[in-house]
């Protein structure tokens, strides 16, 4: 049965853009076993290069992170497997946010209280991070006063928090840290966080205008919150049912400037949506929030969409239109064309559907009928063909049932 060796380290920690090699040789099998690669999830990067047991990755992503499995197989026993683990380097999404002093109620910012900055990054790896805090572009140490903690990676990875007991005013200024990863090759994330007296909490409102909001299906929408507040901080939003997911899927989404777009309106998204602070990029307080209405606006959906009817001439027949949905449906009217000729017109009242009756069919009225309901925002239509004829294969049936009763002469 086949063996294998793979002639790398596990994990591989790499810099995004730089090459990388996977080799991996057989050590016994007999026959030689054929060498395959595969990615733990997903399949390999469209740039890989195979050469045998060898695998290269000429520019690699943080996409192309993963676990890379080498597979050895010769139909004797199970097939030999050997697996490394490759690691990208990234830092992201740098955030913070002010935690005014717990023990007072008030959210502002006040001389004589304790203040804390908190920063936050993404990190890959997460043991590779540092941190380090100036003020006004000089390098912080840790003191009596200013308590620089990095909390534990395990409990709350990549975040660092800078104390400041007993406030004073000679202690305003703008705080900087800067997320580092010891590997190097990442680009150093650097965040400011201002602290003066002018820093107030934030306050978050809907402008009259903007809600309701009405908007038609396939529109593109802007809903709109207003915050206020030194520093601004994130807007989240969500459905209020917040069983119920966002436009793109997500549970909740982010603005930097409290608005909200979604392109291509269903009516699904109808419904009210949530806007709150975070304390991301702001204070880390009670989230002020408020909430905004969607109306979307569709066309009637009716039934039957189309129908063939067949009827002989001088029988009657009755077409109905149905209304299954529609918004708005305060007022929904309706008519009836045969071809181009308008047959009626009218308005629906409390029923939820429409008819036109013909008592007595000729050859004038055969033909494709219509049926349009409509509303603000558009129309729904049923179409009715109506015929004499008899199709072919209710002849044939018929032949053929008369055949076997053996008659000698067939009329229709």
């Amino acid at each position: 049965s086949p063996s294998i060796k793979l002639l790398v380290d596990d994990p591989i920690v790499v810099n995004p853009g730089e090459a990388i090699t996977l080799v991996c040789v057989t050590t016994g099998g007999e026959p030689v076993p054929s060498l395959t690669w595969v990615r733990s999830f997903g399949t390999l990067p469209e740039k890989t290069v195979l050469n045998g047991g060898t695998l290269t990755i000429p520019a690699i992503t943080s996409d192309d992170a993963g676990t890379y499995s080498c597979i050895a197989n010769n139909n004797v026993g199970n097939p030999a497997k050997k697996s490394t683990n490759i690691i990208v380097r990234a830092l992201k999404k740098g955030r913070f946010w002010i935690t005014p002093d717990p023990y007072h109620k008030d959210d502002n910012i006040q001389i004589g209280r304790e203040v804390k900055i908190s920063c936050q990054v993404e990190a890959v790896p997460s043991e590779e991070l540092t941190f380090s805090w100036f003020k006004n572009g000089r390098p912080l140490r840790s003191s009596e006063r200013m308590v620089i903690t990095q909390t534990d990676p395990d409990i709350s990875p990549g975040t660092t928090n800078l104390d400041i007991i007993d406030l004073k005013f000679t202690d305003f200024g703008t705080y900087t840290c800067v997320a580092s990863l010891k590997g190097g090759g990442i680009s150093d994330i650097s965040i400011d966080v201002n602290i003066s007296s002018s820093t107030v909490p934030p306050n978050l409102t809907v402008p009259q205008e903007k809600s309701p909001l009405v908007t038609r299906e396939g529109d593109t929408i802007e809903l709109q919150c207003q915050v206020t507040g030194k520093p601004k901080p994130i807007i989240l939003w969500s459905r209020a049912d917040k069983e119920v997911a966002m436009p793109d899927g997500s549970m909740q989404m982010e603005s930097y400037d409290g608005t909200l777009r979604i392109v291509n309106v269903s009516r699904e998204m109808s419904g009210m949506y949530r806007c709150q602070t975070s304390q991301y990029n702001g204070f880390n307080v009670k989230p002020r929030e408020a909430l905004v209405q969607l109306i979307v606006q569709y066309p009637p959906a009716v039934e039957p969409a189309f129908l063939e009817i067949r009827q002989g001439q001088d029988r009657s027949v009755t077409m109905s239109c149905r209304v299954l949905r529609a918004y708005p449906i305060r007022v929904l009217t309706y008519e009836w064309r045969l071809g181009n000729k308008l047959l009626r017109t009218g308005q629906f009242d409390s029923q939820e559907y429409t008819e036109y009756p013909v008592k007595s069919l000729s050859n004038e009225n055969y033909g494709v009928y219509n049926c349009s309901i409509i509303n603000e925002a558009g129309a729904g239509r049923c179409s009715f063909l109506v015929t004499g004829r008899i199709l072919k294969v209710w002849l044939f049936y018929i032949f053929c049932i008369l055949r076997t009763r053996d008659l000698r002469s067939i009329s229709l």
